[in-house]
């Protein structure tokens, strides 16, 4: 059976702290498949001082005003905006401001149990990411999300991920111990084929940074699938979703038309 493969384009700090580009950004991902337009939701209040990257979150935060904005330019474009609060008071913000009710929980925060509680009265799907974490840890988190439906996110946080340590047989492990879960895969590798290997494995989301140029300013644009890269995932996945099939194994339709034949067709 066909299964709907999710897209995220994971837009993030790639914006650089830029509306405009930011609206770019958004319309290409469109345009080259994606299902979800994502971005990062923290301020001032969420960073430390004394983080070597504060000046650079500082300048790719986004107000208020901001989120509402790209809201509404998704809206606009037919694309689903969605977001990772990085504190209690930016998932109030997002749930209670933005109407927002499918939130993504980065890895970072998938511990914080009172932002859990809190999501699980608010949202009706939740994307949770799961770098650094364990099997353990995982159904722990789960424990605070028993309302909304929950797709598990299989994720190494290493940016870039090499593709040595990108553990992509994780994925199974997942489906084995979550049963009732989807579970999708967040790619830092560099290209496409960490991507369409684990649909290959039964992923049924996928999120890929998203940038309009490898080279510019950021950790995160190296790692990124450009247009050419997204549209690739999104062509791709499509087939390998049909190839995969059910899990059973019997003639097919055509087979039995021809098995008949095709057993006696040569003398022994």
């Amino acid at each position: 059976m066909k299964k709907k493969i999710t897209l995220i384009a994971e837009i993030g700090e790639n914006y650089l702290g830029s509306i405009s580009f930011a609206k770019k950004l958004i319309d290409e991902a469109k345009k080259s498949g994606a299902d979800y337009a994502k971005f990062q939701s923290y301020n001032e209040l969420c960073l430390k001082k004394s983080d070597p990257e504060y000046n650079w979150f500082k300048k790719v935060s986004l107000t208020d005003k901001n989120h509402l904005t790209l809201k509404k330019h998704c809206k606009k474009k037919k694309i689903q905006f969605l977001s990772s609060p990085f504190s209690m008071e930016r998932a109030k913000f997002l749930c209670e401001k933005l109407n927002m009710q499918t939130i993504k929980v980065a890895s970072c925060k998938m511990h914080e149990k009172n932002i859990l509680k809190y999501l699980n009265q608010k949202c009706k799907k939740i994307f949770l990411s799961t770098g650094m974490a364990t099997i353990k840890e995982i159904k722990n988190s789960l424990k605070y999300l028993s309302n909304p439906e929950v797709v598990i996110m299989h994720c190494v946080s290493e940016y870039p991920l090499p593709e040595k340590n990108a553990n992509l047989l994780a994925i199974k492990v997942l489906q084995k111990n979550f049963p009732k879960n989807q579970i999708g895969y967040s790619d830092h590798t560099i290209g496409v084929v960490a991507s369409l290997t684990a649909v290959a494995l039964g992923a049924t989301v996928i999120e890929k940074h998203f940038t309009l140029n490898k080279k510019l300013e950021g950790t995160d644009h190296i790692l990124s699938a450009d247009p050419t890269d997204l549209k690739q995932i999104s062509s791709e996945v499509k087939k390998i979703s049909s190839l995969l099939g059910m899990e059973v194994k019997k003639p097919s339709k055509n087979e039995n038309k021809i098995k008949s034949f095709m057993r006696k067709r040569f003398v022994i």
